[in-house]
This record gives C-alpha cells, structure tokens and sequence, in this order.
C-alpha cells in the first residue's frame, strides 16, 4: 500500500480513499499541526480561522459537547436495553410470549437502522441539536406508553416507534464526533461512544432487575423515562449544534496560498516522495496559528435552529437515497458488514439470557439476572480502552512507519483479537448452557458449594459475556473508524449504510 501512495498522481489517477497525510517526519509540510508532544502531527481535517469551527473549540467547549452526545446515548440507550432482564415478568403479567417480546425487540433494532435514513438527512440539512432533543423527548413519551400495553399488536407498535425515533443514536452520534475531532484522536472518542453505547445497554438490565423487584416491571420503563427526562433537560442547556460549512483558512500571514484541490485527489509536491503529499482537506496554515475566542452568546449557543443551516439550500432527497446507492461501495458494504457479524449475536444473548438464567437449573430472580451484565459491561471498559486510546497510538505508529501516511486499514489490525474471542465465547455460551456447566469444574465446584452452599453454576457464563463483550465493542469501534476513515467527506450518510446493514443483519438473525 505504501508503494501504491507513493505513485498517486494528482493528475490522472484516484487518490486512495482514507489514505493521509498524518505524520509530518521532516517538518516539511505546510500545514497545521497538533500541540504539546504531536507536534508533528498533521491536523486532519484542517480547521479554519473561525473561532466558532467545532474543531477550533477549546477543550472545555469539546468536553462538553461530548458530555452531551455520551448522555443522550446513555440516556436512550437504557430505554432501549432495560427490558432484557425483566422479559419472564413481563410475559407472566401481560400475557405475551417470549418469542412476542423478542419479535418486538428485533423490530425496534430494524427501525433504529432504518429510521437512519430520515433523521440523518434531518440533522445534516436543519441541524442535529434539535434531532438529538426530539429524539429523546419523543422517546421519554413512548416509555410512559409501553407500560399500558397489553397486546402483541401494542408491543410490536411501541418497539417500532420506539427503534424510528432512536434511530439517531446509532447513527448521528459517530458524526458529532467527527465534527469536533481531529482524525489522531477520533477513535478514542468514538469508543467512548462505544463505551456508551454498548455500556449502556448491559447497565439498563442490572438497574432492571431490582427495580422490578420492588416496584414492579412497569416501573422499570418509568425510570426510563424520568431518565429521558433528565437527559433531555441536561441537552437543552449544554448540547451545542455542531453542523458547521467550513471554508479552507487562507489568512494565515506568513504562509503561500494552495488552492483548493477537486474532490478526491490529492496535491503532490514531490511525486517519488510521499511524505510530502498533502491530503484535500489540509488547506495551508502554520503551525502557531492563533485562534480568537467564541463570538456566540450563551443564548445563541441554545438556538434550535442556526441560520446558516436554514439558508442552505434542500439537499433531504440525495441525503436519503445516496446511502443506498452506497450499498455498492465495498468498504462502506464491508464496515457494515463487520460491525453486524460482532453484533448479530447481541440479540440473541439478551433474547436468551433471561430465559437461560431464570429457568432451571439456575432459577436467577430477576436482580440476579440483571447482575449478570455487570460481567458484560466490565468488557466494553476493556474494548473501549483496547480500540480507543491503543487504537489511536496503533495508527499513528503504524503512520510513522509508512512514511507519514496513515491509510484506513491500519485500524483494522486490531480485529485480530475479535477473531479469537467472538466464536470461542459464543460456543461456550451455547454449549454451557445446554450442559448446565460449573465455574472451574467439578472440584471447585464442589469446594465452593460446601463453602457457600448456594454459588451459582454460571461463571462460566460471566465470562462468555465479558470475552465477545470485549470484542463486540472492539468491532463497533473499528468497523465505525474504518468507515470514516475511508469516506470522510461522506461519513455522514455513508454511516447510515453501516448501520442500515447491521441493524438488518441484527433483525434477521431472530428467524434464523
């Protein structure tokens, strides 16, 4: 890959998609470049001179910009999860199946993916603040209502309404990261979206268990909504809209102007050397280059609506067929594909937990089932930290060692690690629960019964979870970074494709 970069001509032939310029070795480039200890890092996209650019923020202002996406995705991510512990009260008291509720859970995941396709576009042509704010109070109102419901035509109703009006956790969030975030640090945010995303749906059932336990399972989606209710207050205040129309900086005093390349190639200054390529959308700026502080008011900042947003012209329609269309683009297929195949199996371990753990030989009470996702949640700490911020160091190094260029698929070697944990801790799972296995076998089985009489024989089980936890974590976040990495100028919509083929591939393995 290193030789193909090297002979990319700016003149006839494709720049490689997600193939950049990161890492200025000889101090060469002129282009913006990170602070402190990177300081030979090249800031990828390049921000403008605009004080109000996302990427120009200060820490404080991008700290809490990602509070507020981390708490919407907390917040709707325990209304989507908080049933899975509490599946047998449910079917006891309203008399629905289990394979009712999970139907209803599968559709829900259909529509989180689907539902992608409208607010998407919404958020990219009028802003995603007022999304991210409907979003959740829209799924506050479904959680008072799912409690009243009584028959299967309900339940399947308020999952769909609930999964369109989610949508945009799965897909938006990604995007706000990349709006604030330079492309060395992109994926440790993005897994601490992950971490959000995966952690909150294995926090929802431990919190479940209990509250049903006191209160009842209908309570367990009035907490939901309380909960929505307080997100949607904290977003109300904090959240700041991140859309944002650069502009290439070309006021930087000291320093040649480079026009502006066309989209998808890049300018070569030396075509034998590929450290001295620069990436399109590394317009020139010095390093040093100072940035004023915010021209908004508090009250601005609150605005629904930015005026910029509303004076660009319609582009919803392109908006929701393009990522269809990007169904034909083998990376973006790919991504898709990847992050389902980690996450097929998450349907089917909360379809079955609740069934396995409640049920003989284990009789878990509903608190019990839901402690069970501590082992879970315990896992997307390791993942988000392993894609994260060795993730980022991973990229970097491998950048420096190929001259500079980062290309896309240096993160994807962190796979490797899914490949052994995902089919070993599936296998275990299934086959440990047919057979009823025991924690460390039967000698320490033995020893801890006559210690303790009533130790569960579900360790074992623990563990499954907290392994292909790990991994599922590690195939959101690298799957996600692949993507846009790859197609950064078309992330936005290329990220509903990913998740239009994962969230399909996530219903579909209910009837396999």
């Amino acid at each position: 890959m290193a030789d193909e970069t090297s002979s990319v001509n700016a003149g006839n032939e494709e720049f490689i998609p997600g193939t950049v310029h990161l890492v200025d070795l000889e101090g060469t480039l002129r282009a913006k470049h990170a602070s402190g200890g990177q300081r030979d890092i090249v800031l990828v996209p390049a921000p403008s001179d605009d004080p109000d650019d996302p990427l120009n923020w200060s820490p404080r202002r991008k700290m809490l910009s990602t509070a507020s996406m981390c708490m919407y995705t907390l917040m709707v991510g325990i209304a989507s999860a908080a049933i899975y512990s509490v599946l047998e009260p449910i079917a006891e008291d309203t008399g629905l199946t289990l394979g009712d509720l999970n139907a209803g859970t599968g559709y829900m995941f259909l529509f989180f993916g689907w539902g992608c396709l409208i607010w998407q576009p919404l958020a990219l042509q009028y802003g995603k603040r007022p999304v991210y704010l409907f979003s959740t109070l829209a799924t506050m109102a479904i959680m008072v209502w799912v409690p009243y419901t009584t028959t299967n035509g309900q339940w399947i109703a308020s999952k769909i309404l609930q999964g369109f009006f989610g949508a945009p956790i799965e897909s938006l969030c990604e995007i706000s990261v990349t709006d604030i975030y330079f492309t060395h640090e992109r994926g440790t945010y993005l897994a601490i979206y992950a971490l959000f995303l995966a952690g909150s749906n294995f926090l929802a059932p431990v919190f479940a268990g209990f509250i049903n336990d006191g209160q009842g399972w209908r309570w367990v989606l009035y907490w939901c909504a309380i909960f929505c209710a307080i997100g949607f207050v904290f977003l109300f205040f904090f959240m700041e809209e991140t859309n944002y129309y650069r502009k290439p900086s070309t006021s930087a005093s000291n320093t040649t102007e480079i026009p502006s390349p066309p989209p998808i190639k890049a300018i070569e200054l030396d075509e034998k050397d590929p450290r001295t390529m620069i990436d399109q959308d590394t317009p020139s700026l010095e390093q040093g280059h100072s940035i004023p502080s915010s021209t908004k008011t508090y009250l601005q900042k609150l605005a629904l609506f930015q005026k910029a947003d509303l004076e660009q012209p319609n582009r919803l329609y392109g908006m929701m067929t393009r990522p269809l269309i990007f169904l034909t683009f083998p990376v973006i297929f790919y991504a898709g594909f990847s992050y389902g195949s980690n996450l097929v199996w998450f349907n089917v371990l909360n379809g079955t937990t609740s069934l396995i753990l409640g049920g003989k030989p284990y009789n878990f009470a509903s608190s019990m089932v839901g402690l069970s996702y501590l082992s879970p949640l315990l896992g997307v700490f390791i993942g988000s930290a392993y894609t994260g911020r060795v993730g980022d160091w991973l990229v970097i190094r491998m950048a420096r060692r190929n001259g500079g260029i980062m290309e896309a698929e240096h993160r994807l070697w962190m796979f490797s690690v899914s490949l052994v944990l995902i089919p070993g801790s599936l296998i275990l799972w299934g086959v440990g629960a047919a057979h009823g296995i025991q924690w460390f076998g039967l000698i320490v089985a033995m020893c801890i019964i006559a210690t303790t009489v009533s130790i569960p024989p579900f360790f074992s089980l623990f563990f499954t979870s907290f392994a292909t936890l790990g991994a599922n974590t590690i195939g959101l976040q690298v799957s996600v970074s692949y993507c846009i990495d790859s197609y950064r100028d078309l992330s936005a919509e290329a990220m509903v494709t990913v998740i239009v083929v994962r969230n399909t591939m996530s219903f579909a393995i209910g009837y396999g």
